[in-house]
């Protein structure tokens, strides 16, 4: 049987290395390197002294140079003792460590390794994927080279962790290039083979791609982004690739060279893979070290290639690039946001996305306090002309527009207030119903902002299927509630608790600006309340009390919007026959159900295959029944207690735990009054109907599944970037809703 969702809320050591590689042991920090020393060996004791102390039994290994290195490193493993500290009159060097910190570019090292001192460590970070190149020069004796991760992260290089090595004989100069290194903390050994030499190490990091088609993709650029990298003889040309969203204006600035390079910016318009001339848009060549700046100014969105050529010599580089949108977009939150002028902007919009905060005196606020109001040209939005049509990402809509005396734009939506120097405008509509300042729930819709366009029509007839209505002795609804169509006497709520009917009819369609109570979402359309919960003699099943309010908004020409604030029952083939032949006209919205799980009550996992069922979950506002605070708009999910349900086909989110008409049984009849914390998805679903009702009532020539994608393109997106199956498509967001559905009217 179905029933109504409850309310609930009434209430030290040594490794093993790999074939030619070394130990490296844990120590302190010398403060004179800033260095971590890995401990210290006698010269008694080091690996090459073990192994010609061996060397009969070492003499077939020299057929191979590699493995002979290998067996000389195993040696050294098992065989040495942590060793003492030398007497002072015979000191020894401890091994060294040398932190680089972030690899970018081509830096320079000198050193040098003995038996007292096998070993220098060089630990820095790649903060990329990049391309490395190791070389080890001006050797007097012969040493290695080898590069290695910590990849388990347990502070010592294991034998699965050494990543590359160069192991030449003699003073034979070491190398080691390695191309999409991935971005993680690395650490290059230099280690002494055999007596003692001075060495000179470069370490040259190189982000940047050698081609067009390697070029490093930084992606959409927004504000100012900088890299640091190297051309030089070995890497003689970097390419870069980047999105512009929005026509803007563009700096590229090239810096702290140490011989010429040059700068050009180009656009690969026959995707050929080369910088064509035709195709250089702009370029930079000044000489020797000096700077290399390029100013474009309107670049239009798209993709563009940046390439920095090394001209004569080896340099790093530092790269800036800035891009400030002539359009730029400031979302704002579900609570009060301000808005001000952005230096360098043409044209600003803003989106207030609701704001929770309204009834305390909190406003969006658009800050032009810097200005006289006569300073401004306006061109407020209305329903019959004003305002710009836009296009934010997910299709125009309607906006509020402002030109400054310099001629650049603002565009604005769900914006409470403006301040200038001299006045201040409020925008948003706010009815004289005593409790409608604590009716966040509005608020953080915008239903306020919404107000502006539309309060509902008679264009369209909102239908309740719930558990009918608290009636008094006299016969009459709740004072705060409009007048509402019956039928014959299946409406009085027969239940012994708070009737669930009332408090979500009143959501949707309380009485308001009548200076008492509440205020319901829509002020006009008409409304239809059918009992089909409680199993009552009289009480209607969905597909009777479907067909019934189908028949009634035919009768008047209207469209219909239905709240079922119910879930449970079992399918109804009926029902859901009227579901599908009715995508045009008739638009559901089905609570999710409570019990905090993933999958949706029937027939609220009709959303998953119908256009025309919006599946509802629910939301906290700033805090929860228990005065806890919480993030706006977050999933409701109480342990042990209730939870909105989420899961496949759950559409869309609306504020629980809200204000609400009271209705419940006494001696004589009923008393009416006033709830304050009416909860459940049962109290989320007629926030996203009252909204439904009011962007239908502003366009009627849409059709329910119009309806529907408005609502969901417009929500305010949580959890997850974009649709996810805990959140939906996010919070409904009533103002931008309406203006969506004015651009399409």
């Amino acid at each position: 049987m179905l029933e109504p969702l409850p309310l609930d809320s009434q209430v030290l050591s040594h490794f093993a290395l790999p074939s030619n590689s070394t130990a490296i042991l844990a120590g302190e920090t010398d403060p004179n390197l800033g260095a971590s020393p890995l401990g210290h060996r006698q010269a008694g004791h080091d690996a090459l002294s073990f192994a010609l102390e061996n060397w009969s039994s070492l003499q077939p290994i020299l057929a191979d140079a590699s493995r002979f290195r290998s067996e000389v490193f195993s040696a050294r493993l098992e065989a040495l003792p942590f060793p003492e500290t030398p007497a002072a009159s015979n000191p020894v060097t401890p091994l060294s460590t040398y932190e680089l910190g972030t690899l970018s570019g081509s830096s320079n090292f000198s050193g040098f390794v003995d038996s007292y001192n096998p070993q220098d460590i060089y630990y820095f970070q790649l903060d990329t994927t990049s391309g490395l190149d190791l070389s080890l020069t001006n050797l007097a004796t012969d040493a290695d080279l080898y590069l290695a991760q910590d990849t388990n992260q347990n502070g010592a290089i294991e034998t699965d962790e050494i990543i590359a090595s160069s192991i030449e004989g003699d003073t034979t100069s070491e190398a080691i290039a390695l191309t999409g290194l991935e971005a993680g903390d690395y650490a290059v050994i230099v280690e002494q083979y055999i007596g003692g030499t001075s060495y000179s190490l470069n370490l040259t990091a190189d982000a940047a791609g050698n081609t067009l088609f390697e070029a490093r993709d930084l992606g959409l650029l927004v504000g100012t982004s900088s890299y640091r990298d190297f051309v030089g003889n070995s890497d003689p040309q970097d390419f870069y690739r980047f999105s512009l969203e929005d026509t803007s204006n563009l700096n590229l600035s090239l810096s702290e060279l140490e011989n010429d390079a040059d700068l050009f910016l180009f656009q690969d318009l026959n995707d050929n893979g080369l910088m064509d001339d035709a195709e250089v848009l702009a370029s930079s060549l000044a000489s020797d070290s000096q700077p290399e700046t390029i100013n474009f100014g309107s670049l239009a969105a798209g993709t563009y290639s940046v390439l920095i050529d090394q001209y004569i010599g080896d340099t790093n580089y530092n790269f800036s690039l800035t891009a400030s949108p002539l359009v730029q977009t400031v979302w704002g939150s579900l609570e009060a946001d301000t808005f001000t002028v952005i230096p360098g902007a043409s044209r600003m919009v803003f989106s207030g996305n609701g704001n929770l905060e309204f009834g305390t005196g909190e406003y969006d606020l658009l800050d032009l306090s810097h200005l006289l109001s006569t300073d401004v040209t306006f061109n407020l939005a209305t329903t019959t002309g004003g305002g710009l049509l836009y296009d934010p990402g997910n299709g125009d809509r309607l906006f509020d527009a402002l030109t400054l005396g310099d001629g650049r734009e603002i565009l604005f939506e769900s914006i409470d207030s403006i301040a200038f120097a001299d006045t201040t405008f409020d925008l948003s509509v706010t009815p004289n119903d005593p409790l409608f300042n604590e009716q966040w729930n509005l608020h953080m819709m915008g239903v306020h902002n919404a107000w502006r366009f539309t309060t509902g029509s008679e264009e369209v007839l909102v239908g309740v299927q719930d558990s009918g209505l608290g009636v008094d002795a006299d016969g009459f609804l709740h004072p705060d509630l409009r007048t509402t169509t019956i039928f014959s006497d299946n409406y009085n709520d027969d239940s012994t608790d708070l009737s669930h009917g009332t408090a979500v009819q009143s959501i949707i369609a309380a009485t308001a600006n009548n200076g008492i109570g509440m205020s319901g979402i829509n002020w006009n359309s008409s409304v239809i309340n059918i009992d089909v919960l409680g199993g009552e003699t009289g009480d209607y099943s969905l597909a009777e009390a479907t067909a019934a309010m189908i028949a009634e908004a035919a009768r008047q020409g209207q469209r219909l919007v239905i709240n079922m604030s119910l879930g449970g029952g079992g399918l109804e083939p009926d029902f859901e026959a009227l579901v599908a032949n009715h995508q045009e006209d008739v638009l559901f919205v089905i609570a999710s159900g409570n019990g905090d799980q993933n999958s949706l009550l029937y027939p609220a996992q009709l959303a998953a295959r119908y256009n025309n069922v919006i599946a509802v979950g629910a939301s906290w506002g700033a805090e929860d029944m228990y005065g806890n605070s919480q993030t706006p708009g977050t999933r409701i999910s109480y342990p042990d207690f209730w939870g909105s349900n989420y899961g496949e086909g759950l559409t869309l989110m609306g504020p629980s735990e809200v204000i609400a008409t009271g209705a419940t049984p006494a001696d004589l009849g009923t008393n009416f009054g006033y709830e304050t914390q009416f909860n459940g998805t049962s109290a989320a679903t007629p926030n996203v109907a009252g909204v439904a009702s009011l962007v239908w009532s502003v366009n009627s020539e849409l059709t329910a599944t119009q309806v529907r994608e408005i609502l969901s393109t417009t929500a305010y997106d949580l959890g997850d970037p974009g649709y996810d199956e805990e959140y939906g498509d996010g919070f409904v967001n009533a103002d931008a809703a309406v203006r969506r559905a004015i651009a399409l009217a």
